[in-house]
Parts: C-alpha cells; structure tokens; sequence
C-alpha cells in the first residue's frame, strides 16, 4: 500500500481469484471506511507460537490453501480476529485504542500489507451498493455505475498541511473555543434561544409568509448557510485535536462512500489523547449546531416580519436537526453520538456486532429458549432502538410531506 499525497493505492484480489487489480481511493476518510475481510475459516489455521523464550507471546497463522506462514505478535492477533468483512478500518483503529490505550498508524496498514502477501485477506468496498455493483461487472450497467462512483470518490480536495494554518487560528484566538467563558456564552445563548423559539412557535403563520415572500432566494440562502455549518463542523472537531496537542492528520472535501458530499476531517490522532479529549473532540462538532440555532433563533425573534425571519427560522430548524442527528446515537448512522456512546461504553463495532447478532444467532437462540448475555441485551437494546427510530424518521417525513402538500 502506498500513499501519495491526497491519493492511496493498494492491491485488490478478484472475487474469483483471477489477480489482482490496483484500486485507488481518493482520500484517507474513504479509505478508512473499507472492511478488511479474512479468508473462509476452513483456508486458515492459528496457533500460538511454542519457544522457550520469555516475552510476548507470539502466533503462526497458516494459509492451508497456499501454504504460507504469517507471524502475528498479541496485538495483530487482535486485528485479525476482527477482520470479519463488516469492521471498517476506522473501527478498528478505534478497537485497538479502547483495548490497549494507544495506537500505532503503521501497525493496521502493515498487517494488512503482510496479510495480503499471504493471500490471507481481501478487502471489501465501504458501502453495500459499491459490493453489489463490484460482483456484477459483467452488466454494463453496473460496470457504469461503479465507474461513475468511483470518478465521485477521486473528486477530493484534500489538505495534509492544513495542521499549522489550524495551530495559527488556534493560537490567535480560536483557543478561547474551549474555555469556561465558551461555555457560558453557550449557555446563555442556548437560554435566549429557547425564549425566541417559544416567540417563532406562535408566530408561524407570519413566518411561512415571509419564506414565500421569495423563496427561490430563502432556499439558497439556508443551503448556502448549512454548508457553512458543515465546514465549521468540522473545523471545530479539527481545532479540539490541536487544543489537545494532537494532529490533523487531512482536511478536505470528498465523497464518501462514493456519492455523499461532505467534508472532513482526519481525527484519528485525538487516539493518542485522553478519554476526555476524545470526548471533548466528539462534542465540539455538534455544539456548532446548538449555537448557530441558539443564536439564529434569538434573532429571528428580534427582528420584524419578512424573509430574514423566515431565513433564521428555517436555518435555526435545519441546526436543530443537524443537532440531533449529530448526537443520537440510535439510528445505525456512526455520528459523533455513536461514537461518543461506544467510547463510553467500550463497545467501538456496536453496531455491527448488533445487526449480525439479530440477523444471525437472534431466533436460533430463542429456539434453544437460552437466555441473554449482559452484552447480548445491549445488542437487542441498540437494534431495536435504531430499528425504531428509522421508522419513526420515515412515517414523520412522511407525515410532514403528506401534510405540506394538502396544506
């Protein structure tokens, strides 16, 4: 595997062993969400490694196919019983830190490498449709539609500088961020915007008349706004990094998973901090929303009917979503909630292990009618929570479309 700049390339086996092809993924944030994906269990064989050498303990793994030899020390062994085809690079990384408290960025890429050599792991694309489309590449219509995402992926402006202009604004002035005056600013405005919301809340009929005064211009206005917010997101998660005297590793623009635009930053040293700075990193993106909405509320109900009420209204509506979405953690989405819950919890591949123990051991341990481990309940607690919630969004977007449009 090599990386060059904004690009990484590494070599990917054909489903059905016929080579391989080099696969290149346009950033470090896309390539973090691919999902190592060992051999059948019956092509390998591991055993501890018999020696009379004190220290750590060391392991063989044995491609029974091919006949090759991989040396694993205990914390290799760790990974590689982890790569399942459903845990991201990303989640492992984070594994890896829950279990020993530190993290070593040439450790993941070099097994991999080795694993590789041996023929003992592939890897399988990020999202489920870029693996459905990869096993029908004899349809032209899949072959075109992996080529046009794959064509989104390498759309990617990327920054792997961008760590000394964040230590500049930090040092001028973005420190003040993460003070105990930020903080009450924050509550004090969080309560001004509360009393605006209840003011906004009688008053929508004239807020409605407002957008409609010209909503071409009330549309754009509060995209052009949000993506604001997104960018300041993730400058906020990139500022705590350097409050914490970690690196930002990247900062940029791309497309995960192929067709979600979105920026980003690279977070992952924050790994290397404090359960508390990892915390604080995670929070810091989401306060963004609670302010904007705080403050874009508290305006809204100063200022006089027309489209600038309306825009603050319809902006402040659209923070508070992108709040809650940010912090819930019960929606099969890994946001900062999620992983804010699993780092509390210890639990950083919740959420797969959730799905594959329903789909796949649930009912056949309701048939042996045995009863639930403690970390088994909170697999059902997280599934159905989610499961919930996902319908709950769709039937309440349903509703409010079905509403607007009799209305």
């Amino acid at each position: 595997m090599t990386e060059k700049r904004s690009r990484i390339q590494f070599l990917v086996r054909g489903d059905e062993g016929d080579g391989y092809r080099v696969r290149e993924v346009a950033s470090t944030v896309a390539y973090l969400q691919n999902r190592p994906q060992r051999v059948a269990e019956e092509q390998w064989e591991l055993a501890p490694l018999a020696t009379r050498a004190r220290g750590p303990r060391m392991y063989v793994l044995k491609n029974r196919v091919r006949e090759r030899y991989v040396q694993l020390n205990e914390r290799e062994r760790f990974l590689w019983e982890r790569m399942d085809g459903r845990t991201s690079l990303q989640e492992l990384g984070t594994a890896y830190v829950l279990e020993f408290g530190a993290f070593d960025f040439e450790l993941i890429p070099g097994l991999i490498a080795k694993l590789r050599q041996a023929e003992l792991l592939t890897m399988r694309p990020a999202s489920r449709l870029r693996e459905v489309l990869a096993k029908n590449r004899t349809n032209p219509a899949a072959r075109a539609a992996e080529a046009a995402l794959r064509a989104l992926e390498r759309l990617n402006v990327a920054s792997h500088g961008a760590h000394d202009r964040f230590v500049t604004a930090y040092r001028y002035g973005a420190f003040v961020l993460f003070t105990p005056w930020a903080v009450l600013v924050l509550a004090v405005l969080t309560v001004l915007g509360a009393r605006g919301a209840v003011v906004l809340w009688h008053e929508g009929d004239r807020i409605s008349a407002g957008l409609a005064q010209n909503p071409f211009v009330a549309i754009v206005l509060v995209k052009i706004f949000f993506w604001l917010t997104v960018i300041s997101h993730q400058i906020v998660h990139a500022l705590a990094l350097v409050h914490y005297g970690r690196r930002v590793r990247e900062f940029g623009f791309a497309f995960l998973h192929g067709f979600v635009p979105t920026f980003y930053a690279d977070v992952t040293d924050i790994f290397l901090g404090s359960r508390r700075a990892r915390i604080v990193t995670a929070v810091s993106g989401p306060l963004v929303h609670l302010f904007l909405a705080a403050l874009y509320c508290w305006v809204a109900s100063l200022v006089g009917p027309g489209l600038l009420q309306g825009f603050m209204a319809a902006s402040a509506m659209l923070q508070i979503q992108s709040l809650f979405v940010s912090l819930y953690p019960f929606c099969f989405m890994e946001m900062d909630g999620y992983h804010l819950m699993v780092d509390l919890l210890g639990t950083p591949m919740l959420s797969h292990e959730s799905v594959h123990f329903v789909h796949r051991r649930l009912f056949r341990r309701l048939r042996e009618r045995r009863g639930f481990s403690r970390r088994e309940w909170g697999y059902l607690a997280y599934y159905f929570l989610s499961l919930i919630s996902v319908v709950a969004f769709v039937l309440g977007t349903i509703w409010v479309i079905v509403h607007a449009v009799v209305g």
